[in-house]
């Protein structure tokens, strides 16, 4: 029922992602197009835009995991910086503040980024989510029901035009175009992209080298550079020490494991304490005039 009072009383932020028109609430239960497209509100409290499922890499454990390394902090200086930089924008007043996480998994970084505005601000925030993983998005309704959650492919996704002051792009692959038409005209995009030494440990311990992260991370620079004015750039690092459990949900959520040989794998998993590097470079970004 909360889920279902937030999209009605936000129906003019969504549009049809097959025929473009607008949406309406119907009986409380589904989202319909004026050209009878409808998409359904689920018992989870989650609106399902896909009409098959998609073929997601990412499963229930590695949200789970995700989950659990938020919670303990990982995270925590990237997610004070990015709302101590909008909270110092200025520009938004006592009005709502819509902020929307584009490739947003199990929703918890933008839960704890939503939640530091509310006390940094005066404004209400609403938060929405999209995924194409409807594991992840699951699992954001659960947690995290305050907030606005849709199973979706960004590149076709269910917004209206201009719609967000504020967009995330967490760690996550990018559509600029669709960035930048729900991106409102005056609007930030903030993009987070692994930095040259995050996680270096890990990468060292399951693969003998540190890998080439930091050629990585440039190109993914400056391919945002081509499409989004940058007007700020951030550089967060912190080492941080996970006891076992937490080393075991870092292995769990990160792709790096994925091709790992596994007597290296199980010799990670068995570690006692584990300090890894949290390296992380966020680019805000304007649409170019």
């Amino acid at each position: 029922m909360r889920s279902a009072g937030l999209i009605a009383a936000h129906e003019e932020m969504f549009r049809c992602p097959i025929c473009q028109s607008g949406m309406k609430l119907a009986d409380g239960q589904s989202l319909q197009c004026s050209r009878r497209h409808s998409f359904d509100l689920s018992r989870r409290g989650y609106l399902n835009f896909l009409s098959h499922p998609a073929k997601a890499k990412y499963d229930k454990q590695l949200f789970e995991s995700r989950k659990r390394i938020c919670s303990s902090g990982f995270f925590e200086l990237l997610h004070e910086g990015i709302s101590e930089r909008i909270a110092q924008e200025g520009s938004f007043g006592s009005e709502l503040i819509k902020i929307a996480d584009a490739g947003c998994g199990e929703g918890s970084h933008l839960a704890r980024i939503r939640e530091k505005l509310i006390r940094k601000m005066s404004a209400p925030v609403l938060g929405v989510g999209a995924d194409i993983s409807k594991e992840g998005i699951l699992l954001a309704a659960r947690e995290h029901p305050q907030a606005i959650w849709c199973v979706a492919d960004i590149a076709r996704s269910p917004f209206a035009d201009r719609q967000f002051p504020l967009l995330l792009n967490m760690l996550s692959p990018s559509n600029y175009a669709e960035f930048r038409r729900i991106l409102a005209d005056d609007g930030m995009l903030i993009k987070v992209i692994p930095g040259s030494g995050y996680l270096q440990e890990l990468r060292s311990a399951l693969y003998g080298q540190t890998g080439r992260q930091g050629d990585a991370s440039a190109d993914t620079e400056a391919r945002f550079r081509e499409h989004f004015a940058l007007v700020d750039r951030e550089s967060v690092r912190c080492i941080v020490t996970l006891d076992r459990p937490a080393t075991l949900h870092l292995v769990r959520m990160t792709p790096l494991s994925w091709q790992a040989d596994e007597e290296r794998l199980q010799k990670v998993m068995e570690m006692n304490a584990m300090e890894v590097t949290v390296h992380l470079i966020v680019l805000y970004g304007k649409k170019q005039s």
